[in-house]
């Protein structure tokens, strides 16, 4: 297994981390197979989607904000049940297709790690199966 450190800035954000998984890839020598991609932590996921228009990252969050609010009268005392929502829905991991030694993504898709709860320092832990 091997892992990286993402820094988030904002309360909810998605970060690239793309070339991070692949590093982490390139890495292992690892040539065919599957890559798993998890994040451990609860208010925060994973997903894959477009990394051409950074529209495509705004209107996620921003749905997200509306069908999921920040305060919504929820019993979890800490103030983030929102986020706990968030992540359950995009997911703690995903896997993806390595070929040849690189990641299949569609022409316009990207790995992003998804923050719900920031600014904080989280980590995503990546382990090639194959």
């Amino acid at each position: 297994m091997d892992m990286f450190p993402v820094r988030t800035t904002q309360r909810h954000q998605f970060v690239d981390v793309t070339d991070q998984v692949q590093q982490c890839i390139d890495n292992a020598g690892f040539k065919d197979g599957l890559v798993c991609v998890f994040v451990p932590h609860t208010t925060a996921g994973v997903t894959i989607n477009e990394n051409a228009d950074p529209d495509v990252v705004t209107d996620l969050l921003d749905t997200l904000a509306q069908l999921i609010p920040e305060r919504a009268g929820y019993r979890h005392v800490e103030g983030n049940s929102d986020s706990h929502v968030k992540s359950s829905l995009i997911a703690p991991s995903l896997i993806a297709i390595v070929e040849q030694g690189r990641l299949k993504l569609g022409t316009w898709q990207a790995i992003y790690f998804a923050e719900f709860d920031g600014p904080r320092n989280r980590q995503c832990w990546v382990k090639t199966i194959g």
